[in-house]
């Protein structure tokens, strides 16, 4: 699909704007550029002999340059809302208008505040959260709630579907030229886990992936693997190349082309794909999420509904809904791009019948990267989503009743889970 019909899909006619009225949106975002889950002093810092960028927050907190970035994010979605009819500008929102709620994690908490700042600038916008910082909200929490021997087996069996005749194995074999670009970037060689011979070396070479799924605990995959072991680099490597200027330093000296960007990108992508994306488990651990998008969608005063979770959370309720599979163009992440929004939106039509789009809107590399202000004649990326067995109308809109008996029925398949 062209970038021009991605943008088609935000810069709406008049002639669209006559036959729809926006009623409704209701959006699940990941938070903004966040600094790595680990420091430098951990295995992360000791599988290269180079420093990793420093870090405007404490690990795993969301950066400046993510609260910059996130505000820009808000202020398109004003400028957006304003431009469909949803508000008019400088709203101050009833509680019954507007629903902002973010995970009980520091970055979750401050990425809905700097979008809010950005959405509603003088509209007193209430982030909710259920507790102190930083915990696991079980709305947010992509733990495993059911998990009977029967969901064990058919769990394992579509996991190492994902990876053909040889399982995870070949999941892993799949991504060897990945794993091989992230130890040349990192110089293992000569890092202090190889000049040390530590055993953890061992792991950036095993292809024995095993992912565990408990009750009340989100899956893992074991440690001492390539895909656990490197996913954390990967994911370092990513948000680096998003904060750092100079993307040669952000590559540590290797001037990286943006498809070897992806490469890296794709080691977290496989590594999120591994444990949210088979079917049932992305129906088991989504369900809390699925809910209550479905009740936002359904509550007659509500105009504006904000979530604020991780990939995981767009990784599995994307998945549990059923749509297509896609990889979003401009961007090194292909399914979950930092900052990235789930956008759900609610239309009156002209003809009496209530319709829906569904599309995936976040920040360019270039856009990141540059901290590009946002607005309509520079728009994000709008991705449209599409799901399987249902079929779009000739202006690219579901049937909301369509949309909404999806959700009934992966309501219905997590009840079916033994």
């Amino acid at each position: 699909m062209s970038a021009g019909s991605i943008f088609a899909q935000q810069q709406r006619s008049q002639e669209f704007k006559d036959k729809y009225k926006l009623k409704e949106a209701v959006v699940l975002s990941r938070h903004n550029i966040r600094s790595p889950l680990s420091d430098s002093k951990s295995d992360l810092g000791r599988m290269t002999p180079h420093k990793w960028h420093k870090w405007s927050s404490g690990k795993s907190e969301l950066t400046s340059r993510g609260g910059a970035l996130e505000t820009m994010m808000g202020q398109y979605f004003r400028k957006w809302a304003v431009d469909a009819g949803l508000f008019p500008e400088n709203y101050v929102p009833t509680a019954d208008d507007l629903n902002v709620i973010a995970n009980s994690m520091q970055r979750c908490i401050a990425t809905a505040q700097y979008f809010t700042s950005g959405f509603m600038p003088v509209g007193n916008v209430t982030v909710n959260h259920r507790f102190t910082p930083s915990k696991m909200d079980p709305l947010f929490n992509p733990q495993l709630t059911k998990n009977s021997p029967e969901f064990q087996a058919e769990a394992q069996k579509q996991i190492a579907a994902m990876g053909g005749k040889k399982g995870l194995v070949g999941l892993n074999e799949k991504i060897k030229p990945d794993y091989t670009l992230m130890m040349e970037v990192l110089d293992v060689d000569d890092s202090p886990m190889a000049k040390e011979n530590d055993p953890k070396l061992q792991g950036l070479t095993n292809y024995n992936t095993e992912v565990v799924l408990e009750k009340w605990k989100e899956p893992y995959l074991k440690s001492g693997s390539a895909l656990k072991e490197l996913n954390s680099a990967s994911d370092a490597f990513i948000l680096q190349y998003y904060e750092e200027p100079d993307s040669v330093a952000a590559g540590f000296g290797h001037n990286l082309t943006r498809d070897q960007w992806a490469q890296l990108a794709h080691v977290k992508d496989t590594y999120q794909d591994a444990l949210f994306a088979a079917p049932i488990v992305a129906t088991n651990v989504s369900h809390p999420l699925v809910q209550y998008i479905y009740d936002e969608l359904r509550s007659p005063d509500r105009r504006f509904t904000f979530l604020v979770g991780h990939d995981s959370n767009v990784t599995s309720l994307t998945t549990a809904l059923g749509v297509e599979e896609y990889e979003v163009p401009q961007a090194i992440e292909k399914k979950t791009p930092i900052g990235c929004k789930v956008v759900f939106e609610k239309f009156e039509g002209a003809d009496g019948k209530e319709y829906a789009d569904v599309n995936l809107v976040y920040q360019t590399v270039d856009q990141l990267r540059d901290m590009q202000l946002l607005d309509l004649d520079n728009p994000p990326m709008i991705y449209p989503l599409s799901f399987t067995g249902l079929t779009k109308n000739a202006d690219g809109l579901y049937l909301l009743e369509d949309l909404e008996q999806r959700f009934e029925d992966t309501l219905a398949a997590y009840e079916a889970i033994p």
